[in-house]
């Protein structure tokens, strides 16, 4: 490409000893134009980001560049000493890293930080440092930048510290900026607003951006062009549009098949058996061979080149060998199969007495101050939620990080005090009994936690973590028929029986998910409180665990209070969501309601700030201003109201009261009617 900024040509890195090196990246190749973004996606361990630290010369201690040649602006990067290549990061390459609280300097202000940077590459006089360091912050849309420059980085939110390490990237005026998962720990509406600025940014400097993410919906609505990483080798590179309109690669295809939506929700989601192969081997044909449903003789050896399926669009697939080839041969059984009781068993609960009744539902937690920690306040986490959860059903708990989901479903479980109101279970009213009272209720009532690899005890054998539970509360008191029903519990839910000898760390993030699925599953429960169960996850792995979710639900009529900020998530899993604002629940209905004819101003701008990959279907983004307010000091009236676009001097006055809006559909809104 003769107008390319950053020309990557066969790159090969490796990180180990030279015996049996980890090939992160093999023969890589792409360019990107000035003022054009490139999105690089993949599963976990395909090697996106290894490329981009090599592309950096940043490669993890023990790693090194074998071959291959890097140039940005025409200048190569490999035949550059370590003192010149200083002033190329920041200055020619700025980089995003993914977890921006683990990025930042705990104990520097922020302001020092971008300071740093500034100093590093601009050379101005002090005085002026500080004017810049400024200018940046308002720049990626900080508020009251001088005040923010003097916090630390525990006083920002997430979506405040990605934008300081955003200011911090472009302190020295990068010609290419390299964002590696950049909004993947974010809300959608912190996400939107991370994307548009860097939309903004890109449109007034005229940089380039490579993208990093396995998000489908951001690329569609961020990039240009893109190119899909299998294996630290690249299989396909397009044009977005002609990507979403025909994917080349199956393992592409398969990644597209993946993604939830409402569409999709009376079958099972399209799944890739297997996981990524280890890089440390020596790869002989097409590397995803093994989990390709299309897979020939011929892919397992020789080399596979690059085939050209139109002008937009190529891919590393010998199914295109043959120029007559227009599209890929549908997959036999790919269609996913109906599941006819879906929507029977939906429409026959609709009437059903509820499992587990929350009214009133309060948590406070005390503010303590001074040498006698006096209560000077209350964190009003959770302020008055009512939800019913029917039998054999799934009700989505949804929000923004810090309104309160989590802390419904502890309270739900009696692990956080309820400060007020009620959690009804069979009729039993859990917040008037002891705690050796709910003892036999904790059999029912079951969590599946976000980070399945902190809630599991690291020195315990995978047998014992899911034999735990029983033991506990005499379910299966000898440890032979607790060991058989163990295996049996990780046939279930996909592991294996072998896996009982093992440790967490000896899985992946999906496989240890599924233990915990399969922990959770150990005491027959009723009612399984899900806490974010697939937002670490590839989209590949996701699929799988929704699909277990879903099977296990039909088989064993489980509910689910199923807490997550993904909307494709709740609509292909959910019957019922309630959406959440600062404490309380805003707008409460049926799927289709809720996501279909939303009638909160929150849920509206929640709904508009999801990325889509359906241009046709994208709804225009409603911009939120400022951030969430503290639960400590919820405002008066509304407590939505200093951020709505709709807000009239009423919402100041009182809370508003439920509105009806249909039997099944009520939000907390006084335009509810203006909006009909």
């Amino acid at each position: 490409m003769r107008d390319a900024l950053l020309q990557v040509s066969n790159l090969t890195a490796e990180l180990g000893g030279d015996e049996r090196p980890v090939r992160v990246c093999d023969g890589v190749g792409f360019a990107i134009r000035r003022g054009e973004t490139m999105a690089l996606l993949g599963e976990s361990g395909c090697g996106k980001s290894m490329t981009a630290l090599a592309l950096m010369r940043l490669l993890p201690l023990g790693g090194r560049i074998v071959s291959g040649s890097v140039q940005l602006a025409g200048r190569e990067l490999l035949t550059l000493t370590e003192r010149e290549m200083r002033t190329v990061r920041g200055g020619g390459m700025g980089m995003i890293f993914q977890e921006p609280q683990t990025s930042l300097n705990p104990v520097l202000r922020v302001g020092d930080q971008i300071a740093e940077a500034v100093r590093l590459h601009g050379r101005l006089p002090r005085r002026r440092v500080t004017e810049r360091v400024v200018e940046l912050l308002r720049a990626v849309g900080i508020p009251d930048p001088a005040r923010r420059a003097s916090e630390y980085p525990h006083q920002l939110s997430g979506g405040m510290k990605q934008r300081v390490m955003i200011a911090m990237a472009l302190a020295g005026d990068p010609q290419l900026l390299i964002a590696d998962e950049p909004t993947t720990a974010l809300d959608v509406t912190i996400q939107a607003q991370v994307l548009q600025l860097l939309k903004g940014l890109q449109r007034e400097t005229g940089m380039a951006v490579l993208l990093i993410t396995h998000d489908l919906g951001v690329v569609a609505e961020t990039a240009d062009r893109l190119a899909v990483m299998y294996a630290g080798q690249i299989v396909e590179q397009a044009s977005v549009d002609a990507f979403f309109a025909q994917p080349a690669h199956p393992y592409s295809r398969k990644l597209l098949e993946s993604v939830p939506s409402a569409g999709k929700r009376r079958g099972e989601l399209a799944v890739i058996p297997g996981r990524v192969p280890p890089l440390d081997q020596a790869f002989e044909g097409c590397r995803f061979a093994d989990r390709c449903p299309f897979v020939m003789e011929t892919c397992r050896s020789g080399r596979i080149e690059w085939y050209q399926p139109n002008t937009e669009q190529w891919v590393r697939c010998l199914l295109w060998a043959d120029p007559r080839s227009r599209f890929l041969p549908d997959e036999p059984g790919a269609s996913p199969a109906a599941v006819g009781s879906d929507q029977v068993s939906e429409d026959a609960r609709t009437d059903a007495d509820a499992l587990l009744v929350i009214e009133g539902l309060k948590v406070h937690f005390p503010i303590q101050k001074g040498l006698f920690r006096r209560t000077v306040g209350h964190v009003k986490a959770v302020d008055g939620v009512d939800l019913h959860i029917k039998p054999g059903q799934t009700l989505a708990l949804v929000g923004e990080s810090g309104c309160g989901k989590t802390t419904v479903g502890k309270g739900i479980l009696q692990l956080e005090p309820p400060t007020g109101g009620q959690v009804r279970y069979t009729g039993v009213d859990l917040t008037r009994i002891a705690a050796r009272q709910m003892r036999p209720y904790r059999k029912d009532l079951q969590i599946i936690f976000q980070d399945p690899f902190a809630s599991m005890n690291p020195r315990m054998l995978v047998g014992d973590i899911v034999g735990e539970g029983m033991q506990s509360l005499g379910i299966e008191r000898g440890r032979v028929p607790r060991r058989r029903r163990v295996a049996e519990l990780l046939e279930q839910v996909g592991i294996g029986a072998q896996a009982m000898d093992r440790y967490p760390h000896e899985f992946s993030g999906g496989q240890r998910q599924r233990i915990c699925i399969a922990r959770a599953l150990a005491v027959e429960p009723k009612v399984i409180v899900c806490d974010e169960p697939t937002s670490a996850l590839d989209v590949s792995v996701q699929a799988q665990i929704l699909n277990l979710l879903k099977r296990l639900q039909q088989e064993l009529g489980l509910s689910y209070l199923f807490i997550t900020h993904d909307i494709s998530v709740v609509s292909y899993l959910a019957q019922e969501v309630a959406v959440m604002y600062l404490g309380r629940v805003v707008e409460q209905g049926t799927a289709a309601e809720v996501l279909d004819d939303p009638r909160h101003p929150y849920t509206k701008a929640l709904l508009s700030a999801v990325p889509s990959m359906d241009k046709a279907g994208r709804r225009e983004i409603i911009r939120l201003e400022g951030d969430m307010p503290s639960p400590s000091a919820p405002p008066v009236g509304c407590h939505f109201h200093p951020r709505c676009p709709e807000a009239l001097p009423e919402c100041r006055q009182a809370y508003p009261a439920s509105v009806p809006i249909t039997e099944t559909h009520r939000a907390h809104c006084i335009r509810v009617d203006d909006q009909r």
